[in-house]
């Protein structure tokens, strides 16, 4: 070959996405499909990578599996063995330095262990069941990892989704080394996972109805309220720990004013606009992989059942309360997606079912992973609240002409309105200005100045006509930031 062959070869490969091959998240994103033995129902809802390298899976059909080799190129049936059976519907696994898996599961959290070694459990224990069940199909529990202090988090929902009838329904309880229940915060409606930031914080996902108008993400902290008042009834055994119950919110309002009115209201740190961003916020997990899942290192990743994607989230902190963007980041899983972990190695491993909803996803159930491809995608690593605007981070080099147009971008704001009938519609749109866009020397940040924020509102940001050095758009143009609070 040539050396102007060469150099000829070299440039078209680095500009092929120039001739109309545009890059797709798969580029960056690789998801390997887990092969399932035959006859085995894997509605995959919770996973923990074992200190061993197995992978244990939980199904809501009661079983937990161990995977050999899990990280391994293609994951094959004969790599399956179950653990356990005969659980009631567990939806979360967590290990620590004791030997014992632990599981959240509907009545309890309870721990197994193998004792002789032959890869099956043969011991179990309760740990702790210091709430109720009725028999409703849908009062989930979704436990945490440990936190620092050895405590598991676990979201209770409500009966039915809409009333507390049987205790701590509606509640999040802390698990405690002892066993011991401790109620933490109310207001939980139907959560569909919980999952710590990378300092620890303890974050969770709830749906769309009663006094959501949409999915969100919430942030846990002892003695808050989050929203839904139907298990105020509990505050009776809980107020040694907590206090007394806050005064009842107002139907028919907007969230903000209602944490204006309420003191122990935490308002949500994450709007999900719905359908744009899915229907059943599900899975929560934190990137701690430094940096061997791409360039989203701290950020959160939360799936959705309906939609079968994984989203982004960027989080901050503005007057002591989180708030942040959302950006989408990977479709094209097999089923509706529940289980969320990314694990140390880089490894996102996503499980879930399409049972009791419909989903994107064309199987009734799947167990999937995804890794880096080590190629870095173009795009808007971070969104940030700055004074009289947003601060836009890139994962590369803007292109300074197209970044520094305010053309290049559409704004637009909405929020729901907090009642207590199912959900709400997008209301009180409005379209800010924006007034400039200013691109840093080392581009890789675009300042923009705004006239028209709205507190408590949703602010979608469109970002189309920008593109990096290289000519390329954004992978995702889409941005939206929940702006409870104004930076000063």
């Amino acid at each position: 070959m040539t050396k102007l062959s060469l150099i000829v070869l070299t440039c078209c490969f680095a500009c092929s996405f120039s001739f109309g091959q545009a890059p797709t998240e798969e580029d960056y994103y690789k998801i390997t499909t887990f092969e399932i033995p035959d006859g085995v129902v894997l509605e995959a809802s919770a996973v923990q990578m074992m200190r061993d390298g197995k992978l244990a899976v939980a199904s809501r059909r009661g079983e937990i599996w161990m995977i050999e080799d899990p990280l391994a190129q293609e994951v094959k049936a004969s790599q399956f063995k179950r653990f356990a059976h005969g659980l009631h519907e567990p939806l979360s696994l967590t290990q620590k330095g004791d030997g014992w898996l632990y599981v959240t599961q509907r009545p309890d959290v309870s721990r197994l262990r193998d004792d002789d070694s032959d890869g099956v459990a043969d011991e179990f224990e309760v740990v702790a069941d210091g709430w109720e069940i009725s028999g409703d199909y849908h009062e989930y529990a979704f436990g945490s990892k440990f936190d620092a202090q050895g405590d598991i988090w676990v979201v209770l929902c409500l009966t039915g989704s809409t009333n507390s009838k049987t205790m701590y329904r509606g509640w999040c309880v802390r698990v405690k080394p002892d066993g011991s229940t401790v109620p933490t915060t109310s207001g939980i409606r139907s959560p569909g996972g919980i999952g710590a930031n990378v300092v620890g914080d303890i974050f969770y996902t709830d749906n769309q109805g009663p006094w959501n108008g949409t999915c969100h993400l919430k942030h846990l902290i002892p003695g808050k309220f989050v929203g839904h008042p139907a298990g105020f009834e509990w505050y009776k055994q809980a107020e040694e720990f907590i206090g007394p119950a806050p005064r009842e919110p107002e139907s028919n309002t907007r969230t903000l004013d209602q944490a204006k009115l309420i003191p122990e209201f935490e308002a949500p740190a994450i709007m999900f606009p719905y359908n744009k961003m899915g229907k059943s916020a599900s899975g929560v997990t934190c990137d701690t992989s430094n940096g061997k899942f791409g360039p989203f290192e701290n950020q959160l990743f939360v799936s959705d059942q309906s939609a079968s994607t994984v989203m982004r989230v960027y989080l901050e902190k503005v007057n002591g309360h989180y708030q942040g963007a959302l950006f989408p980041f990977r479709k094209g899983f097999s089923s509706g997606n529940v289980a969320t972990e990314i694990t140390t190695d880089g490894s996102l491993i996503v499980g879930g079912t399409n049972r009791g909803w419909g989903c994107v996803g064309p199987k009734p159930f799947s167990l999937e992973r995804v890794n880096w491809t080590g190629k870095v995608p173009f795009e808007i690593q971070a969104m940030r609240a700055i004074k009289g605007g947003f601060e836009l981070q890139f994962t590369k080099p803007v292109d300074p002409q197209t970044a520094g147009d305010v053309d290049s971008y559409q704004l637009g704001t909405y929020t729901y309105i907090y009642q207590s009938s199912y959900g709400s519609p997008e209301v009180d749109h409005t379209t800010p200005a924006i007034l400039s866009a200013t691109v840093s020397s080392d581009r890789m940040y675009v300042n923009l100045q705004i006239s028209g924020l709205q507190r408590g509102h949703v602010h979608e940001l469109h970002s189309d006509g920008v593109t990096n050095a290289d000519g390329l758009s954004l992978l995702h143009k889409e941005a939206y930031y929940t702006l409870n609070y104004l930076v000063e």
